[in-house]
């Protein structure tokens, strides 16, 4: 079965962005796959599961609304505790007009935040 592998963020300063999702989800400097000694960018630790992060360079803005996006889960921690820890360290908060008015019942809360590089992500989690 065909899986995963990584995502690729479009990011213009990719040391920037590094720093950001290796403090953000733990991860840690990954080596390039082909060639070149230059930054690809964060992975799990070894042993650790999730997905590996490449950050490619690009002159392009990120989209107001990404077709794509990270969906991050702030696991046992409260969810607006979480939201404060990113927004620490780099992220910010998004003004995001599709919040649901009336969620489904059992439904996570959620919040838009935007990387260093404008990247648009959510995080969901319990509220205490």
């Amino acid at each position: 079965m065909t899986q995963i592998r990584q995502l690729s963020l479009g990011v213009q300063d990719d040391k920037r962005a590094a720093a950001f999702w290796g403090r953000a989800l733990g991860y840690v400097r990954r080596a390039p796959r082909v060639g070149g000694g230059g930054w690809v960018g964060p992975a799990p630790p070894a042993g650790d599961r999730g997905m590996a992060i490449a950050l490619d360079v690009s002159d392009g803005p990120a989209e107001e609304f990404p077709r794509v996006h990270l969906d991050l889960d702030a696991g046992t921690r409260d969810l607006d505790e979480e939201v404060e820890r990113l927004v620490a360290l780099g992220a910010e908060r998004v003004d995001w007009p599709y919040y649901p008015e009336d969620p489904e019942p059992g439904a996570k809360p959620y919040v838009v935040l935007a990387d260093t590089e404008g990247n648009r992500f959510c995080v969901e989690g319990r509220r205490a």
